[in-house]
């Protein structure tokens, strides 16, 4: 028979045995507290998301009328600026409507200038045949006197009758002929007649369609989606190109619905682009919350009232708005994936505030001056025919220093200022 002793542990090390493990639980009690101090001071207020896209402005190059190809200034992945020439339209036909309608002009004008002096030479006529309405008037008041004593005969009094009715009717016709063409020139000057007017908005049309055979760059950016040939026959509004500023993108970023309650137009963001990955950080502001979830603007959007419906959290776009120098130091493409966290510490004002842009968000003005050339070049025609001296100014828009730099931007194309005067 065996005797076995159980051995009980000494009272020191039951001692520091509890001392460990009360350590332990102490150390993780204040990460515990800690990461709870963190959390309600800091982590709370911050919201995340990965599903984040950068976005920008795809500006559609189309033409405004039609017309066949004969150069292309720019192709895919060169940049541009704004004003440069990128698709070039036969000139021909619109080149013969501009010639046809400035001829028609300077028509205009010399039939108005003619209105004008036939006003004054009926002026004229009206004051000659009232002085021989008057004339016949004295004659016969006399002849009237000299009948009563027989000194002139009946028929010679007959003949003063009808003289003086004559008169009459040829002054009334003159009167009547000068108004009939006071009418047409009446508070007019040969510049606002309205033949005149009329003939200058054809030069105007005919001059925008002519500008029109060049199609310049409306922003600087990038050329994409080019798919325009040489010799293809466009249409208005067909897509030629794109051209995309990257220095005027943004990041859609789509966050849950329970992530939303708490953020607010301007807070500050901070964003990661796996391009560059964390060693380029981004800081950006909430610019706006999209009108709608995802799905809800989507091609085939959910019919939940089928009864076929399945529980899922939906996504909102927000937008994010880069701050422009880290933008311009690392620059990012359209498409590109982010790691978007934004602050929502600043809670004031309202989740969807209501303003509005008291200036247009986007504009260009490499076509804003088209139609003040065409007043000058109208003016010129007006003026070479007007009977005074020919105020002829050179054609801006034809020339390679035009705001629009177009039409000279293509080897082989004649210089349009040239080959192309106002028709006088």
């Amino acid at each position: 028979m065996t005797n076995t002793t159980q051995v009980s542990p000494t009272p020191a090390l039951e001692t520091t045995r509890k001392r460990w493990l009360a350590i332990v639980i102490g150390v993780f009690a204040v990460i515990g507290i800690a990461y709870g101090a963190y959390w309600a001071l800091a982590l709370r207020y911050l919201q995340s998301t990965d599903d984040a896209y950068v976005s920008g402005n795809v500006v559609q190059i189309t033409p405004q009328i039609s017309g066949t190809v004969i150069g292309i200034g720019a192709d895919d992945t060169q940049f541009v600026k704004a004003g440069q020439p990128l698709v070039q339209l036969d000139q021909a036909d619109a080149k013969v409507a501009l010639d046809e309608a400035e001829a028609q002009l300077a028509k205009t004008v010399r039939e108005v200038r003619s209105l004008f002096a036939t006003s004054a030479q009926l002026q004229a006529t009206v004051a000659m045949r009232q002085s021989d309405l008057d004339r016949a008037s004295e004659d016969l008041a006399r002849r009237q006197r000299l009948a009563s004593s027989g000194a002139i005969s009946g028929e010679e009094m007959q003949h003063a009758r009808d003289a003086f009715d004559s008169a009459k009717a040829a002054l009334l016709a003159a009167q009547q002929q000068l108004e009939a063409n006071r009418v047409r020139v009446d508070r007019t000057t040969v510049d606002n007649h309205p033949d005149v007017r009329n003939a200058s908005a054809r030069v105007r049309d005919a001059y925008l369609t002519y500008a029109r055979t060049a199609l310049p760059a409306p922003v600087a950016g990038f050329v994409a989606k080019r798919t325009v040939q040489l010799g293809q026959r466009v249409s208005p509004g067909a897509p030629l190109m794109a051209i995309v500023p990257l220095d005027q993108v943004w990041v859609d970023a789509n966050f849950k619905e329970p992530q939303l309650a708490g953020m607010r137009v301007g807070q500050p963001v901070t964003l990661n682009a796996d391009l560059y990955g964390s060693r380029v950080e981004y800081h950006g502001k909430v610019a706006g919350f999209g009108a709608g979830t995802g799905s809800a603007f989507a091609l085939l959007p959910a019919q939940n009232a089928t009864g076929n419906w399945i529980k899922v959290v939906q996504r909102v776009p927000v937008r994010i708005a880069f701050d422009e120098r880290e933008l311009a130091a690392h620059p990012l493409q359209i498409g590109l994936s982010m790691q978007v966290e934004v602050d929502t510490h600043d809670r004031r004002g309202d989740r969807l505030p209501q303003f509005a842009r008291s200036v247009p968000a986007y504009a260009t003005d490499v076509f804003g001056s088209l139609d003040s050339i065409a007043d000058e070049r109208v003016k010129t025609i007006i003026a070479a025919n007007e009977g005074g001296p020919a105020r002829l100014t050179q054609d801006r828009t034809l020339r390679n220093d035009a705001p629009l730099g177009h039409l000279a931007g293509f080897k082989g194309l004649p210089d349009l200022a040239a080959a192309h005067p106002p028709t006088l």
